[in-house]
């Protein structure tokens, strides 16, 4: 059985794909969805030999199963290369927003901090962060924000969720998250700048500092739990490792 690989909250795109768009990304997850398939079929192979004491073929098979995870990777890092020229195109957001949709949410944590201090290292004082608002996720559970949450309390940034629930403003100046009041702007397909009267957070949302607290009440963080089947690869894999230093 594959591991599932953790989606974000909203569709792959931002805008009405052409039919070509859709396809490629979809071809490319697809091909990393077959080789984590092939690698965990080697992976629970390599377990059996070992299980039988043929510890040669035990690591045949293993080695094999880092081959097809390295494929994964490389087909889903061009996945995520496509998706993110698609929806960060210029024109599509503007200079201090980053979109993140049809990322992975590792994938995304990666982007945020590059771009974070991309950023920082250019004068920006704030980022409009775009994580879906989780209506095509399981449960309808947003994934991406918690973990953009935890990367700004990392860095040690204030944010607020915005009037559009799957944006969040980072104040990447290290103090308040208090929205500057924006020129009327058209509506976007996501909702726009989502600002609050007087620039600030809408609709009593509350500001967060960058350890996490709100501004008036701690909020409780959300974490995901580790996928059981990764936990029980990862720990095999570090059991086959040392069966076979001494062949």
């Amino acid at each position: 059985m594959s591991i599932p690989l953790t989606r974000l909250g909203g569709g792959a795109f931002n805008h009405s794909p052409s039919g070509d768009a859709e396809a490629e990304y979809d071809r490319l997850r697809d091909l990393a969805r077959a080789e984590a398939g092939k690698r965990n079929s080697c992976f629970d192979r390599a377990h059996q030999a070992y299980e039988r004491g043929e510890g040669a073929e035990a690591k045949e098979l293993s080695n094999e199963g880092k081959r097809h995870a390295a494929k994964m990777d490389e087909y889903n890092k061009q996945a995520s290369d496509y998706i993110f020229r698609e929806n960060n195109a210029t024109g599509r957001v503007a200079d201090d927003t980053i979109d993140l949709h049809g990322q992975f949410v590792e994938e995304a944590e990666d982007i945020l901090e590059q771009r974070i201090r991309y950023a920082q290292q250019h004068g920006q004082t704030h980022l409009h962060v775009i994580v879906g608002k989780g209506n095509h996720s399981t449960d309808h559970v947003q994934k991406l924000k918690p973990r953009v949450e935890q990367v700004c309390r990392e860095l040690g940034l204030q944010y607020a969720t915005e009037e559009n629930a799957g944006r969040i403003y980072v104040n990447l100046q290290g103090g308040e998250a208090v929205m500057p009041p924006l020129p009327h702007q058209p509506p976007t397909q996501h909702g726009g700048y989502g600002y609050g009267e007087g620039g600030r957070p809408h609709g009593g949302q509350q500001q967060h500092h960058g350890d996490g607290r709100p501004q008036q009440h701690h909020q409780q963080e959300q974490q995901e739990q580790p996928d059981e089947i990764e936990r029980l690869v990862s720990k095999f894999v570090r059991k086959l490792g040392d069966c076979c230093v001494v062949m």
